[in-house]
């Protein structure tokens, strides 16, 4: 054995250290990483040949390794770490030479290629990258991240640290709609920092909690961090419950868990949800913290007041903090007392006998006891029960088609347990509601009537709906029912949202945040995946950016409006008729709803190409596709080249080596912790991208493998990941506020001020370690698709 190191062993530091070389030399990172790969391989295949590297394995031919393969041992656990008294053989790194593994590493490239990056189920997902991006871009350039900003700090500014505070809301807001964390950094480093300064904040504080505020677009949805590593948790996910389940015996994951081992990026984004929020709270309260022990340090300010109407402090509590819980209470009071809930009447058009099991009882002896050492006796009992019951009834082969009178009465039980009121129109009325409220809060002196129109509107359609119109009704003939509150509802909201545009609050953070809102609600509801979700809102920051722009230049701005209300009026037709026209069942009063949606689409469309038209004179769009581009292809360019190197370490064994050793632990929490440490300090020198496509490929069968909540594993290394990009001396985000910093800001500063933002994602991870819940709680609550 060369320098008395495995052959692995020696191919492991080689390509390691191609993989610094290169990235250290200045080239592209995607050039750097397949030519570090090639070069490693080239490397590799020389000292092998010249017979200078010799890989040491298990003799599976043994007495020994046959006798643990006799005593139930899974092969997979069994290596030289966890049994160093096994007999060893000997043979070349590469068996059949180099050209062979050369080959074999071709038709992967080419294969994985096709799978990840072409033509692969990836793709669509991958696609959301393009247009969250772009998303991001556009707000950023047509000046709105600048205008929250000054807003914010206008409303905070008078309280201690208000600066500070309204630092970390405005980079949460940024990391919701750019999922970037150069961008945010910079964006916030160039329009806040200058103004903390001027007004005697210290330069600590100031570059600490912009570089922490920055940072959180890791973790906050839509993030492009949790879209990429999602694409391939879930297939991690997937192989890792796979070998799990051979291990303790059973035929698939299904069988073994119970359920399919699935993980979507829209469950991801629920779960990000709490963390995020958590370490935004943290990081503000920190900051007011800091302000009320060294208020010489974060002293309040004087700005000029957010424009508006000047309302009292009974006032502000009645309009934007009863009436909005009131409303929201009263709904959630209602679901829970059944006025308020689903109206579907799909009726299975086959009886129960084809239900199975909750768990599959025909296994092995060996998956018998792995199943009830998971799932507890008392599940397998109910499982066995329930097989015991189908066999009695028939078996599932039994299940039969239900005669038109079964399903006269199944679709009769299901009307006479229908709530009064659906959730859909309860959901838009509450929002209206919402809407009235806060404009009344706004401008409590303006005439209230129009407000009260809307308000008669919405209790109006509540009693509509509940007494009027039966859930058998039809689409059609329910909006001519509610047709007249629906109008009366829609003036209210009208006029309260020109008196809120009086506000610069509302003006500058409702437009943006609704477009959010739109995107995360759309995903987080269940609603959609990502990748439609994305196309809203790229499309609604161009339709927003371009309103900006119009607005500027005293321009109407009456035709995105409306394209913006053809986009909802869309949506609500698709949700409320059945818009497939190639149905034999087709009615004319569906058919007729497919061509006004048709001509709403067409219409929105229109919207948008007259709001790209609008930023191309303006000098924006042309900026925001070309940095869209220059991102997204840097993505996939550095899929590739990730590939590459990925696949070198698999030609010679490195991947296997390295998930044998995390498997040699006998504790799951310990292997775990150990790739967490390896994910922080590579996540000094090393961009997410590389992380995520070249080290968690090789650690995921392991660490997505276990027990352990994907989700939950997930989103730690997602904040694992934020952590080390603080950490000084060599996390990224503290080089792009470096970058643009002043001169009179040291780079000494800059360390010490980040130093407590370390600490506190240090005390967000154990948070999360301790307490997973914060993580699985809204992906249980909430559908999931």
């Amino acid at each position: 054995m060369f320098l008395g190191l495995d052959g692995v062993e020696i191919g492991l530091i080689i390509v390691f250290l191609c993989l610094f070389g290169g990235i250290l030399s200045g080239f592209p990172v995607a050039f750097a990483l397949g030519g570090s790969g090639l070069i490693a391989f080239a490397i590799i295949a020389g000292l092998d040949s010249a017979g200078l590297l010799t890989h040491e394995y298990v003799d599976t031919t043994s007495e020994a390794y046959r006798a643990l393969l006799a005593q139930g041992v899974p092969e997979i656990e069994i290596s030289k770490f966890n049994y160093p008294d096994l007999p060893r053989a000997f043979e070349p790194l590469f068996p059949q030479g180099w050209e062979v593994a050369m080959d074999r590493n071709i038709s992967f490239i080419v294969n994985r290629m096709n799978e990840r990056v072409f033509a692969g189920q990836s793709i669509e997902t991958l696609l959301a990258v393009l247009m969250f991006v772009m998303m991001g871009i556009t707000l950023e350039r047509s000046r709105i991240a600048n205008e929250l900003l000054t807003t914010m700090a206008r409303v905070f500014g008078p309280l201690p640290g208000g600066l500070a505070v309204s630092v970390v809301v405005v980079g949460a807001f940024l990391a919701a709609s750019t999922g970037i964390v150069g961008a945010t950094v910079v964006t916030m480093g160039l329009l806040s920092l200058p103004t903390m300064l001027r007004n005697r904040y210290s330069p600590e504080l100031a570059t600490g909690v912009i570089a922490a505020s920055g940072t959180l677009g890791q973790i906050i949805p839509p993030s492009i961090v949790i879209v990429l590593l999602g694409t391939m948790a879930g297939d991690l996910y997937a192989a890792g419950q796979e070998i799990r389940a051979q291990a303790a015996g059973c035929s698939d994951a299904l069988t073994y868990l119970g359920k399919a081992a699935v993980l979507s990026v829209g469950t991801l984004f629920q779960a990000a949800l709490l963390p995020g929020i958590m370490l935004a709270a943290l990081y503000a309260l920190y900051a007011f913290g800091y302000a009320l022990v060294r208020p010489d340090k974060a002293p309040p300010v004087s700005l000029e007041p957010v424009g508006g109407e000047i309302i009292t402090r009974s006032e502000a509590i009645r309009w934007f903090a009863l009436a909005p819980l009131g409303l929201i209470g009263g709904a959630l009071l209602a679901v829970q007392v059944g006025l308020i809930g689903s109206q579907d009447l799909t009726v299975d058009s086959f009886t129960d006998a084809g239900q199975t099991a909750s768990l599959r009882t025909n296994v092995s002896e060996q998956c018998k006891a792995s199943m009830i050492a998971l799932h507890g006796q008392e599940a397998w009992d109910r499982a066995v029960a329930e097989q015991a019951a189908i066999d009695a009834s028939g078996g599932v082969e039994r299940a039969h088609k239900r005669s038109p009178e079964e399903m006269q009465a199944a679709l009769a039980e299901k009307i006479a347990n229908t709530a009064p009121v659906g959730t859909g129109v309860a959901t838009l009325l509450v929002l209206a509601g919402l809407v009235l409220a806060i404009a009344r809060g706004v401008s409590p002196s303006a005439d209230p009537r129009p407000l009260l129109v809307g308000a008669i509107g919405i209790v109006l359609a509540l009693i509509v709906d509940a007494v009027a119109i039966p859930p058998t009704m039809g689409p059609a003939a329910s909006l001519a029912w509610l047709a007249l509150p629906y109008a009366l509802v829609c003036y209210g909201v009208w006029f309260a949202a020109r008196s809120m545009a009086h506000n610069d609050l509302i003006r500058v953070v409702f437009p943006p945040l609704v477009l959010i809102v739109a995107v995360l609600g759309s995903i987080l509801g269940g609603i959609t995946n990502p990748t439609p979700a994305a196309a809203l809102g790229a499309g609604g920051a161009l339709l927003l950016a371009a309103y900006r722009k119009l607005h500027e230049q005293n321009r109407s701005g009456a035709i995105i409006i409306m394209a913006s209300f053809a986009i909802i009026l869309m949506i609500l037709m698709g949700i409320n008729f059945d818009l497939r026209i190639n149905r034999p069942d087709l009615t004319t009063v569906d058919l007729v709803a497919y061509y006004v949606a048709r001509g709403f689409y067409f219409f929105s469309m229109f919207g948008i190409f007259y709001a790209c038209w609008v930023l191309l004179r303006a000098s924006v769009l042309k900026p925001v596709v070309r940095e869209t581009a220059k991102v997204t292809s840097m993505v996939f360019a550095i899929l590739i080249g990730s590939q590459v190197l990925n696949l070198v370490l698999i030609s010679f064994g490195g991947e296997h080596y390295i998930q044998s050793f995390l498997r040699s632990f006998e504790e799951e929490w310990t292997a775990f912790l150990i790739v967490m440490v390896v994910l922080f300090l590579l996540g000094f020198v090393l961009d997410f991208l590389e992380i995520i496509y070249i080290v968690v490929p090789i650690v995921g069968p392991v660490i997505y493998g276990g027990t352990y909540d994907p989700s939950w594993v997930t989103i730690m290394i997602t904040v694992n990941l934020q952590t080390s990009f603080l950490t000084p001396p060599f996390g990224f985000a503290l080089f792009y506020l470096r970058g643009v910093a002043p001169a009179s800001v040291t780079t000494g500063q800059i360390y010490r001020g980040v130093a407590p933002f370390v600490l506190i994602q240090v005390i967000g991870l154990a948070l999360l370690w301790a307490f997973p819940g914060i993580v699985t709680i809204v992906p249980n609550l909430l559908p999931s698709n």
